[in-house]
C-alpha cells in the first residue's frame, strides 16, 4: 500500500489510545489486525483503501479461515475492520464501509459433557445418611428422570408431582412453556422417602417440593452447591453440574430410542436443532465403538 494508507492507519490506531484510551493489549490487538489487513491489501496489489471493496474483505476473511485462525479471532479482526473504515468514512476517504453486512464463519457449538450410564448408576445407588442426603438423591433422579432444567427442578411444587400417575408437571419452564413429563419408578420411589422425610421431620408450609434445613425452598445455587458436595462425598472424578443430569437424559434417551422428536418434546426445545446436538453425541459414541472393535479401523502405521 502506498504511504498516506499506511499514515492513515497509523492516525485511526493513535485515535485509539490517545481518545478512546484503549488498553495496551487491545491496542495491541488492532494493530496486529490491520497489519494482516494491510498484508492482504499487498498482496491484491491494493495502493489505496479506497480500492478495497466489499469482495476483497470476504477474501480476506476466508483467507483467514483456512489459516485455522478461530471464529471469535475472525470476528474481532472483522470488528477492527469495521471501525478502522468508520473512520475512513468520517475522514472521507471511503463512501461506505466494505466490510458492512459481512459475517465471520460461526464457531461450533460445543458439545454437552454427559455421564455414561455406569457413572449416573454410581451417582444415584449410594445410599444416603440423613435426611437432607435422601432430599438430595430425590432430586438427582428427578434431574436424571425426567431431564429437568435445575430451575425447573427448583420451581416444582408439591401439587406438581403425581406419584400414582408417575408424572411431573413443569409449569412454566423456560419460555414459559408448560409440559407433563413421565416419572421413572427409581424417581418415584425416591420422592416417596423424601416426602415421607418432609412431612415428619420439616414443619413449614412452604409448598415447594424441595426445601432446605429453614423450610424454605432451595435455591438453584443451594442445589448446585449440594450437588458438587455429593459428587466429592461419592468420589466423582471430574465436574459435575445438574444440567449434566439433563444432557445425560437426552443422551441416553436418544441412544436407546432414537426418537428426535420425542426427546425434543420431553425436554422442551423449541427448535429441534437444539436437540439434535445429542445425535452428535450418540455418534461420537458409537464412532468410538467402532474404533475399539473393527479389525480393519485402525491403520498400521509404514515402517
Amino acid at each position: 500500500m502506498d504511504q498516506p494508507a499506511v499514515d492513515v492507519c497509523q492516525q485511526f490506531l493513535d485515535v485509539l489510545r490517545v481518545e478512546r484510551r484503549l488498553s495496551p493489549h487491545t491496542l495491541k490487538a488492532y494493530t496486529r489486525d490491520l497489519a494482516q489487513l494491510a498484508l492482504y491489501c499487498d498482496k491484491e496489489s491494493l495502493a489505496t483503501w479506497k480500492e478495497l471493496n466489499g469482495h476483497h474483505v470476504r477474501r480476506f476473511i476466508a483467507e483467514r479461515h483456512r489459516d485455522g485462525l478461530s471464529s471469535r479471532s475472525l470476528q474481532r479482526e472483522l470488528s477492527a475492520c469495521r471501525s478502522f473504515f468508520d473512520f475512513l468514512i468520517k475522514a472521507k476517504q471511503l463512501p461506505n464501509n466494505p466490510a458492512a453486512g459481512i459475517r465471520a464463519p460461526k464457531a461450533a457449538k460445543p458439545l454437552p459433557h454427559v455421564l455414561d450410564v455406569d457413572q449416573v448408576n454410581a451417582l444415584l445407588n449410594a445410599q444416603p445418611v440423613d435426611s437432607l442426603e435422601i432430599r438430595d438423591v430425590a432430586m438427582w433422579e428427578l434431574l436424571y428422570s425426567s431431564g429437568l432444567r435445575v430451575s425447573e427442578l427448583a420451581n416444582v411444587n408439591l401439587m406438581d408431582i403425581d406419584l400414582g400417575g408417575k408424572t411431573v408437571h413443569v409449569v412454566n419452564g423456560k419460555g414459559n412453556k408448560s409440559r407433563l413429563l413421565p416419572l421413572g419408578g427409581k424417581a418415584v420411589e425416591a420422592i416417596r422417602v423424601w416426602l415421607s422425610v418432609r412431612g415428619r421431620e420439616f414443619k413449614t408450609d412452604e409448598m415447594a417440593l424441595f426445601i432446605g434445613q429453614t423450610g424454605a425452598r432451595l435455591t438453584t445455587r443451594g442445589i448446585q452447591s449440594r450437588l458438587e458436595r455429593w459428587r466429592k462425598k461419592q468420589r466423582i472424578q471430574g465436574r459435575l453440574y445438574p444440567h449434566m443430569l439433563r444432557h445425560s437424559f437426552a443422551s441416553h434417551m436418544l441412544e436407546s430410542s432414537q426418537d428426535l422428536r420425542a426427546v425434543q418434546e420431553l425436554l422442551g426445545h423449541s427448535n429441534i436443532s437444539t436437540t439434535q446436538v445429542y445425535t452428535h453425541l450418540d455418534f461420537q459414541h458409537l464412532a468410538s465403538v467402532y474404533d475399539k472393535a473393527h479389525p480393519r479401523a485402525k491403520q498400521k502405521k509404514k515402517p
